[in-house]
């Protein structure tokens, strides 16, 4: 799927296998978390555009290159994907974060809004949707409808694992939305957990159950 981007360094796939790992605590996994974040921004800003500009440095003046294009946001769904924002903010400090809530209806399975904040100037944002995980794709898919209808033209999706059934509905729902991900894995299970996955990301996070 040319829509879908899987970052393999060696350092992505290291820390994965930590996440992965049931011994693995609290503390290491947010830790975790946040590198890989990091790290995966590094690769889904590779073809930022630049402009050139002169500067003097204490030697002579030269040319030079600075970010060019529009601003940057991150938008995490709540709650999981708070845990990828402090690593993306450390290589992207001037991006704004915006925050959409999502819960599944026990009865209808389909996600629900409980809260969203955005920047104002968001329309004129590139915007990275973060979750750790991508499973059957409701909320994701929600949350880019939700997006769009707030003027946001130009959005990416990261998440650590991503499951083939998530990626076919994302693909189908917004088939423009390129995603980056750590790993694709297996298939959903009964329950819609992800297999081999890594467990409930948000759980394993907040060390709650």
């Amino acid at each position: 799927m040319e829509s879908v981007q899987t970052l393999d360094h060696p350092l992505i796939q290291h820390k994965l296998t930590l996440l992965r790992d049931r011994t693995t605590g609290t503390k290491e996994f947010r830790m975790l978390v946040e590198e890989v974040s990091m790290l995966m921004a590094y690769e889904i800003t590779r073809l930022m555009p630049l402009r050139e500009v002169e500067i003097e440095t204490p030697i002579t003046k030269t040319k030079g290159y600075l970010i060019a294009g529009k601003k940057m946001s991150l938008v995490p769904i709540l709650r999981a994907g708070l845990g990828m924002v402090d690593g993306m903010l450390s290589i992207l400090p001037a991006a704004k974060v915006g925050h959409i809530g999502l819960y599944r209806d026990p009865k209808t399975l389909k996600p629900v809004e409980y809260y969203s904040k955005m920047p104002q100037d968001l329309p004129e944002r590139e915007v990275i949707v973060l979750d750790p995980m991508l499973a059957t794709g409701g909320s994701v898919c929600q949350a880019i409808h939700m997006l769009k209808g707030w003027g946001a033209e130009q959005i990416k999706f990261v998440c650590l694992l991503a499951a083939p059934e998530g990626l076919e509905r994302l693909h189908k729902e917004h088939p423009e939305i390129m995603v980056y991900t750590a790993a694709i894995d297996e298939r959903l299970n009964e329950k819609s957990y992800i297999v081999p996955g890594l467990g409930d990301a948000g759980d394993r996070l907040f060390g709650t159950k």
